[in-house]
């Protein structure tokens, strides 16, 4: 998939759920691998926050972020619609510190950016793929989100409230491209005994029955009712079939939709989409961000490491030595790749075992055994090769020759006993033979050389 933006630029008036405030909201088009960003447009300098949990600055009832005294809030309906879409760049453009709640769910951000369009970049889409189970637990909340490995984005979402009318529900999303129609216009909700409270701590100036569902899961006196119509602005209020003077239910599990929604949005804040499964128990925003922040380090790490290969010994290799030596015309002592563990048509994984009595270490640095940085470039160049040659129907009868090579470094001493994990993927299309490969070599969870490799596929004299 490509990167995608926003073709045109596309506004939203409406009043912030929390602040009260009227502001407005402008979703722009952003150039690849730009990510997402909040503007200040109000303040001194029109400051910018990047949509990623590094600036997480609050979670009460929404997600709120904060760069320097610049502070934007209830981002997490916005950012859904944006990963509903699937768009991966845009400058978002609020005139106040809160976006507006609009209906309380992402359906009109969505709608609105629908009518100007969508623009596919050049760029592939980049992802994070989730090798390994993710947990986080609040003791206090009851809150529990899960994410284990999977091929695509999928999530489940389990509420539990103590109401006559809501208990438990579930919901799910198995695909992406499916949440425009059965998550994006699930409503934000509150339970009746909730909405005083908020209103007196400072909360939902901006909340009407227009824009949340209001639950009863308690019996309220006529005076209480009148009490609530007064800081709802309205003349009256009564509970018909469990919610509070508003429309039908949109789904009958409505409120377990709204929080997976919130859970897409927050997760947003990783940076990136990810592959992987998420499990979420009674989640809200805290535990949605805190899981984002712990994934988007996962993230940095990985991306800082090119992406580290995991190895299991215990797989059985795609190419063993045999099938190696099959493909290459080294030998021993010079066949320095023992197995292949994957490959696919852009990328392939190589494994060599560095043992005392290589023959290298008797001459080089005797007294203080390191493999030479040479033949860790010319391990990378055999497994690219395997690369190569998987793309024509007889490697056997063909080779592949270094041309050049670019950008090598060298960052870590190999020593006897190390594994070198060596990764090797394609930069470009292979034409008329020229492969341009970007290749990483691995000790641990470590780069201990890499460099860029162009060779060329002759056949065989």
């Amino acid at each position: 998939m490509k990167q995608r933006t926003v073709k045109a630029d596309v506004t939203l008036n409406g009043v912030g759920l929390h602040t009260g405030q009227t502001n407005k909201v402008t979703f722009k088009k952003a150039e690849a691998n730009a990510g997402i960003s909040f503007k200040r447009m109000d303040l001194e300098k029109q400051p910018s926050i990047k949509a990623t949990a590094d600036y997480v600055h609050e979670t009460t009832r929404s997600t709120s972020l904060k760069r320097g005294d610049a502070v934007v809030r209830t981002i997490e309906h916005a950012l859904a619609a944006l990963a509903g879409l699937q768009i991966d760049n845009a400058i978002i453009e609020v005139t106040g510190e809160e976006l507006p709640i609009l209906d309380g769910s992402a359906q009109p951000f969505i709608e609105a950016i629908k009518a100007v369009g969508i623009e596919e970049l050049e760029e592939e889409r980049k992802f994070f793929k989730i090798t390994e189970t993710v947990i986080f637990k609040d003791e206090t909340t009851g809150a529990e989100i899960t994410i284990v490995p999977a091929d695509h984005f999928e999530v489940a979402t389990l509420v539990d409230y103590n109401s006559p009318y809501i208990s438990s529900q579930y919901a799910s999303l198995s695909n992406i491209e499916d949440f425009e129609k059965e998550i994006a216009p699930a409503r934000t909700f509150a339970f009746l005994n909730e909405v005083e409270a908020l209103f007196d701590q400072g909360l939902i100036k901006g909340g009407s029955l227009d824009n949340a569902i209001v639950i009863a899961n308690n019996s309220m006196s006529e005076e209480d009712l009148e009490r609530l119509a007064k800081k709802l602005d309205r003349p009256s209020v009564a509970i018909e079939q469990g919610v509070l003077n508003t429309t039908a239910l949109r789904y009958a599990n409505e409120p377990a939709r709204h929080k997976l929604l919130d859970v897409v949005g927050d997760l947003m804040l990783i940076g990136v989409p990810i592959q992987g499964k998420v499990i979420a128990t009674k989640p809200g925003h805290t535990a949605n961000t805190s899981i984002a922040k712990t994934i988007r380090k996962m993230y940095q790490k990985d991306r800082k490491l090119g992406g580290l290969p995991k190895y299991d010994p215990t797989i059985p290799p795609v190419k063993n030595t045999m099938e190696v030596e099959a493909m290459l015309p080294h030998r021993h002592p010079f066949l320095l790749v023992d197995k292949i563990i994957s490959m696919s048509e852009k990328e392939v994984v190589g494994v060599k075992n560095i043992t005392y009595d290589e023959y290298f270490f008797r001459g080089h640095f005797p007294n203080n055994p390191i493999m030479p940085g040479v033949l860790q470039i010319e391990a990378m160049a055999q497994t690219g090769g395997i690369l190569a040659l998987s793309t024509v129907p007889d490697p056997e009868n063909w080779d592949t020759y270094f041309l050049r090579i670019d950008n090598a470094k060298f960052k870590q001493k190999v020593l006897p006993g190390d594994t070198l994990i060596i990764k090797m993927e394609l930069l470009k299309p292979i034409r008329r033979g020229l492969t341009v490969m970007k290749g990483r070599v691995y000790v641990g969870d470590k780069i201990v050389s890499e460099g860029e490799l162009t060779a060329q596929i002759i056949r065989r004299s």
